[in-house]
């Protein structure tokens, strides 16, 4: 890896678009070098937990108004939609539009965190739908979803947004957009120009994880894959964009982030050096935000040793900046304790995950998350004693880089009436590549098969898995049916808008 040093550069200095960070990343999409056995095999299992949530998701109302405005976009020889048949094809941005929102919706698929968070899995969609639609093969899909993974993960290991109040799309975009170019094979000038523009235009506020969580949360990342298929377009048009959109004195390190005197290192792989950075992310096994995943393990064995829960007298979580400040007390966000909150804002309360998932030592995706369960009065009175603190102990590890040390989890201290205490800790998730459980092939698969239950004929199920673990070997014509395709009849239809 080479680790470049990313600043503000005032208009005088002429920046050479050699030195320009947006270059560099067209460089690495690029490189030639081949796409490694492992990272392929990951690829695939990604694949099928995107397909996994997009599925069990198919019928929730941000996944049904996403599929219905890409139906109203139709295309001889587009992109196929989870959920239709491969007859079924839409423009590619749209597609990329309706399937993001489906995978994203749940908040169930992959993650990656440091200096920003991120669901690398973002992007699979977009780099899929343009896939499907320029007529690639497998071997060439693979090669844009690992560049895809690499620029996101390398932008998220040094680049701040949050602190900004930037939401982490605007990582997504110049990924996205960099996966596509590596994919199509276009000249580093094409991708360095769609990069630009693809940052340009999804730079958003964090408002959409703030206070009252709405379904844009699910359609945030779709929008910016959306928009980075149509930047690419526009740049292969020959269109350029706002340059240096990094380092310019009105670009968005000096304007959105940490201003003129801010200084990134940022890494990225060096000529000729393979692209692993997807082998550093991580799967959910629960369906909630990615920090509570080793809490919700830990309560799994905390809770069988309460008895009563009206004898809890407090609970204190221990933990890192982030959990505190973003899904714990920290954020001071009064819905976070709101029994008639939204789902998207119970999956962002640690304190109400931790309460449900001490009292019923499992978590499901919809149960856990229903109206009556979030309002039960014994919850509800648990949920009110709970709170967060930063540990910097915590907060170091979750910065660390060496992938040994790194974790999100915490310490859960449950003082009773009494006076007992009964606390724990635990580093990271069982599923995580360190934990008790590690997640392989076998393990996606049976994600597959829990979320798509009761959706999907098991024929369809059996097709989509022999399918997708041919990936390398794919022609064309058989990228074409990677989505899966659910009984026509069970797919709803929301209410008409401007598109029909």
């Amino acid at each position: 890896m080479i680790t470049h040093d990313v600043r503000v550069h005032p208009e005088s200095d002429r920046l050479p678009r050699e030195e320009q960070l947006a270059w560099k990343i067209a460089q690495v999409a690029v490189d030639p070098a081949p796409v490694e056995d492992d990272v392929a095999e990951m690829i695939v299992n990604r694949i099928i937990d995107n397909a996994s949530v997009a599925i069990a998701s198919i019928n929730r109302h941000p996944a049904v108004i996403a599929r219905d405005q890409a139906l109203a976009h139709a295309r001889q020889g587009g992109a196929a939609l989870f959920g239709c048949g491969p007859e079924v094809r839409v423009h590619a941005e749209w597609a990329a539009w309706a399937n993001g929102t489906a995978v994203r919706e749940l908040d169930y698929h992959d993650t990656f965190l440091a200096a920003e968070y991120s669901h690398p899995g973002d992007n699979i969609p977009p780099i899929l739908a343009v896939a499907q639609q320029t007529g690639r093969s497998g071997a060439e899909l693979l090669r844009g979803i690992a560049t895809g993974y690499e620029i996101q993960v390398d932008l998220v290991r040094a680049i701040c947004l949050h602190a900004h109040k930037i939401d982490h799309v605007a990582h997504l975009g110049p990924s996205a957009a960099a996966g596509i170019g590596a994919m199509l094979g276009l000249p580093a000038e094409t991708v360095f120009q769609a990069v630009q523009q693809a940052l340009h235009v999804t730079t958003a506020t964090r408002q959409s994880r703030k206070g009252e969580i709405s379904s844009w949360k699910a359609f945030a990342p779709s929008h910016a894959g959306k928009l980075a298929i149509e930047a690419v377009d526009r740049a292969m048009r020959g269109e350029g964009a706002p340059s240096p959109i990094y380092e310019g004195e009105d670009g968005v390190i000096a304007w959105m982030l940490g201003g003129r005197e801010a200084r990134y290192a940022v890494p990225l792989p060096a000529p000729g050096e393979p692209k692993r950075a997807i082998l550093d992310t991580y799967t959910k096994e629960h369906s909630a935000e990615y920090q509570s995943q080793a809490l919700i393990d830990l309560c799994f064995r905390l809770g069988k040793q309460v008895a009563d829960w009206d004898q809890v007298r407090d609970i204190l979580i221990e933990t890192s900046h982030h959990t505190h400040y973003v899904i714990g007390t920290g954020s001071n966000d009064p819905q976070k304790f709101d029994p008639r909150a939204s789902r998207e804002t119970l999956d962002h309360s640690i304190m109400y995950i931790v309460a449900v998932a001490l009292q019923d030592g499992a978590w499901h995706h919809v149960r856990s998350y229903a109206p009556e369960r979030a309002q039960r009065s014994d919850t509800v009175r648990l949920w009110s004693k709970i709170r967060t603190i930063e540990d910097a102990r915590w907060t170091e590890r979750y910065h660390s880089v060496d992938p040994a040390i790194k974790a999100f989890g915490g310490r859960i201290v449950i003082t009773l009436q009494d006076g007992q205490v009964i606390e724990d800790e635990l580093a990271v998730a069982n599923a995580h590549p360190l934990g008790a459980t590690p997640w392989k092939r076998d393990s996606y698969i049976a994600k597959f098969r829990t979320l798509t239950e009761g959706l999907l004929d098991q024929g369809e199920a059996a097709r989509f898995l022999d399918l997708v673990q041919r990936l390398p070997s794919l022609s064309a014509d058989e990228l074409l049916t990677l989505n899966v395709a659910v009984p026509a009849a069970t797919l709803e239809r929301g209410r008409s808008g401007l598109f029909g």
